[in-house]
């Protein structure tokens, strides 16, 4: 009979996919270190997709695309020197392919995430600081850590279903980062700035780090872990403002 230890021991690989999914809400040590012992990521990734399909849907019934456009048309400058009939045209345009392109996008946008993420965080954890797991471990790890993703596209389809249409904004449906407080005619770089900083962006780095070192005890604590995806992150995030400020 095993020992009660050995018991002990081997309680996470009992965890399924599905309880991945609610324990790395309540439970996220053990359930990642299940994951670093038998990885897997499609579920998540599935999740994530059809959510984020289901508030795009949602907002274009509700909302409606033309209104949307107006709302981005009504920021550019170009746009606004046109003459009416050139607006018009534009708008046309921008309706009848504009949403089959955020469709597209809604679909792809987490697994091609996950799969930048997880290449970076494997080769950086991996390759330079000599942490040994498999690059599925990684996707494994990244794309649970983004199933707090789910609660923000719930609560983005229920404002979209309660808040007047007219005040909704596709881009910061959730109140949860500076960029969303700020005024329609802000500059963008600041925009992109303040809305990279975002309350979920933390909890999903913080589950990262958690995750990352589960799969690496020895060579990563969760402190060393979490500076390392800061870091990657902020970089990221300061690039991003620079190429949206450059080009705008």
């Amino acid at each position: 009979m095993a020992s009660p230890a050995v018991q002990h021991q081997e309680s996470p690989e009992s965890y399924n996919s599905f309880a991945r999914l609610v324990g790395v809400i309540f439970s996220p040590k053990a359930t990642f270190e299940s994951i670093a012992r038998r990885p897997n990521w499609l579920l998540p990734i599935l999740l994530l997709t059809i959510v984020t399909l289901a508030v795009v849907g949602f907002f274009g019934h509700r909302v409606g695309w033309r209104a949307f456009f107006e709302k981005q048309d009504a920021n550019s400058s170009s746009f606004q020197q046109a003459s009416s009939e050139q607006q018009e045209r534009s708008l046309e345009g921008q309706v009848k392919y504009g949403p089959p392109f955020v469709y597209v996008t809604a679909a792809i946008s987490s697994v091609i995430g996950a799969v930048i993420v997880a290449a970076i965080l494997f080769g950086v954890f991996s390759g330079l600081m000599g942490a040994k797991f498999s690059f599925k471990t990684s996707m494994g790890i990244v794309t649970h850590s983004w199933v707090p993703g789910v609660i923000v596209a719930l609560l983005g389809i229920l404002i979209i279903f309660v808040k007047d249409p007219s005040t909704i904004d596709l881009q910061h449906l959730v109140a949860s980062n500076g960029g969303a407080f700020l005024a329609s005619d802000s500059s963008k770089w600041l925009v992109s700035l303040l809305g990279s900083i975002d309350i979920f962006s933390f909890w999903y780095m913080i589950l990262m780090a958690i995750g990352f070192s589960a799969a690496a005890p020895k060579k990563l604590s969760f402190g060393k872990a979490f500076a390392t995806i800061f870091f990657l992150w902020a970089i990221f995030v300061v690039c991003r403002a620079g190429i949206v400020g450059a080009f705008s």
